[in-house]
């Protein structure tokens, strides 16, 4: 079992066991996985020298975050030991020099911005010298040559070929041991920069690369633990991510505190570390960042959630995958302020000026779902009827600079929450949970363009203060977002769209309308007995709001059951299924799906399907 913390990556957080661990009767899954049956998934080097041994060309590809000079002696070692000579050759070599690499990145960076940066639209080979790339050439001295690196594909080079993948949380929690290299850079950068320097060039880059080489992968190596790497054939990989596409999944979530995080996490899910202070996040679906767990036996290997999207975009998403392509387009997590503090003050970008400022093809539409909350717990929403903005905007300077509190219920005003409302927030609008509230944040899947205007004088984790946004903020604020309006348009008022009754069974479907800006649109599901659901063309995202448990019966593909606060997914090509609950109790789910496109807001989303965007994930 690898250990929680270890000399290559920086967090208290447990690596995926290598077994499948099963969780303690009716508790959140924390490794949720997906059947691949028996004898597919294999581990350590030696499983994969033995499965090299006949090939003479072999090439090694992967993603940013590998961590490929211990992978290369490994490997090696374990050729060496099944009657191998191999020959490893570093593609690295023929990169061009990180000055250079650093000029062709430059418009991407966002200068001196420690959060900010535009998606880059070139392509790996962008990083490569071609003339060095042709140069690297097989030796016939050896018995096996292997040209190892990401982007080792681009050498052309005729052999299996072997990528290895690693989770982006893995990937981070490396950044911050100052072991992950960024793409092309000289030097580990410090945690923030690899991480926004990830964000918006090496993720994007890869995803694009990783997509044209999936078809092809002989071998997918999941390297989250470097000592003893999972494998499995791309051949059973793909039948894998076809079953997911057309059955149900669910991703493995991933968590972290915060310096507003609650405890309500922590209480629910007791598998987790408990060496943080508390548990701010937890990443339930965030395409980008999340990956899948498939099991054999009773052997797990991760991969990357949008590893799923280059194959079978079609059918996950359904009606709406032309205009999103690669895209997932809806995001959930939880936000725990439970016995914590208030989020920060915050704005989210307009669609024009996230697309013009930082490359993506939709914003940052969010709604707070009240999953659990004690009392007198509110939600900040909206400006106060007829506020100075002007005079808001000089307080909130002036309080950056001096380090003054700010009265923010004389601007900003405080709605009271109750466990199962919906809470609004388009672009343009003000908000913030408060202390007390589990938050599932419903979302479109942009995530880090929140742009904080005032987070109550306090430091983040690190000690340091956390960057503000004001200029950005107050340049994206819709100002008739406030007074009256926000009760009658952003606080959503259940519908009930149909009900069934069969002696003491029932269930309903309850609407709980966004707002019009939103391109998608959320249903509650209340049932004691079953409810038949259609997916019409679109893809259902899914979680157990009430209740222990809840079970899900694809029309093609095995049931499974779900606990309480698990987020699921229905993908549209699945086209039905069925929802039971297991005990006869009430219990309430949530779904959420993309709207008609009919009915989709105007210029809401820009068109995805940009060549340079293929595979971006």
């Amino acid at each position: 079992m690898p250990e929680t913390g270890s000399a290559w990556r920086a967090s208290s957080q447990r690596l995926l066991p290598h077994t499948y661990e099963a969780p303690p009767e009716g508790a959140y899954d924390l490794y949720p996985a997906h059947d691949v049956g028996p004898g597919r998934i294999r581990r350590g080097y030696e499983a994969l020298a033995d499965l090299l041994r006949d090939q003479p060309i072999v090439v090694v590809d992967g993603h940013p975050g590998v961590l490929w000079e211990s992978f290369r002696g490994q490997l090696s070692q374990a050729m060496r030991s099944v009657g191998l000579r191999p020959n490893f050759i570093d593609v690295q070599q023929a990169m061009r020099p990180p000055e250079e690499i650093d000029r062709i990145i430059e418009p991407s960076m966002g200068d001196d911005d420690p959060l900010f940066g535009f998606r880059f639209a070139g392509d790996l080979r962008d990083f490569f010298d071609a003339h060095l790339l042709l140069a690297l050439r097989p030796d016939p001295h050896w018995t096996t040559n292997v040209l190892y690196g990401g982007g080792a594909s681009l050498a052309g080079w005729r052999g299996s070929l072997v990528y290895v993948d690693v989770p982006k949380n893995e990937i981070q929690y490396r950044a911050r041991a100052s072991l992950a290299t960024n793409l092309g850079a000289g030097a580990a950068l410090p945690p923030g920069s690899a991480y926004k320097r990830s964000y918006f060039i090496d993720w994007p880059v890869s995803a694009r690369h990783r997509a044209r080489l999936l078809p092809a992968i002989d071998w997918l190596v999941d390297g989250q633990d470097p000592a003893a790497p999972a494998v499995m054939s791309g051949k059973d990989l793909r039948a894998a991510l076809r079953e997911m596409a057309r059955s149900c999944f669910r991703v493995r979530a991933w968590f972290e505190p915060g310096p507003w995080g609650g405890q309500w996490i922590r209480h629910k899910v007791p598998q987790l570390s408990r060496d943080v202070p508390n548990y701010a996040w937890s990443f339930e679906l965030i395409a980008p960042e999340n990956g899948l767990i498939l099991r054999s036996g009773d052997q797990l290997l991760e991969v990357s959630f949008d590893t799923l999207m280059h194959q079978e975009h079609a059918a996950v998403l359904g009606e709406c995958a032309p205009r999103f392509q690669y895209e997932f387009p809806i995001r959930y997590d939880f936000l725990d302020t439970v016995d914590g503090g208030d989020l920060s003050i915050q704005i989210h970008p307009q669609p024009d000026f996230i697309r013009e400022n930082f490359g993506e093809t939709f914003t940052q539409d969010e709604a707070y779902y009240i999953l659990d909350c004690t009392p007198g717990a509110t939600v900040n929403l909206g400006m106060q009827e007829g506020a100075d903005i002007g005079e808001f905007r000089e307080l909130l300077i002036d309080s950056a600079t001096h380090g003054t509190a700010v009265d923010i219920e004389q601007y900003v005003q405080s709605l009271p929450a109750s466990k199962h409302d919906l809470f609004l927030i388009p672009h343009g609008t003000i908000h913030g949970a408060g202390a007390g509230n589990l938050v599932l944040e419903i979302s479109a899947t942009p995530y880090i363009f929140t742009f904080k205007v005032y987070d109550w004088l306090r430091p983040g984790l690190d000690g340091k203060p956390r960057p503000l946004n004001i200029d950005r903020g107050f340049a994206n604020l819709d100002p008739d977002a406030q007074g009256a309006r926000i009760r009658e348009e952003y606080v959503s008022a259940p519908v009930l769209l149909e009900q069934e009754a069969q002696g003491d069974r029932y269930s309903r479907v309850v609407h709980l309308p966004t707002h019009p800006r939103h391109f998608y649109d959320v249903h509650r599901l209340e049932l004691n007995g079953t409810i038949d659901l259609q997916t019409g063309h679109s893809c259902h995202v899914l979680n157990l709001v009430e209740g222990e448990a809840v079970i899900l019966e694809p029309a093609s593909g095995p049931s499974v059951e779900f606990h309480h606060a698990e987020t699921f997914v229905v993908p549209a090509a699945a086209g039905s299924y069925r929802l039971t609950s297991p005990t006869g109790a009430d219990i309430m789910v949530v779904k959420t799906f993309v709207k008609p496109l009919a009915d989709w807001p105007e210029g809401v989303v820009a068109d995805a399907r940009d060549p340079r965007r293929e595979g971006s994930g």
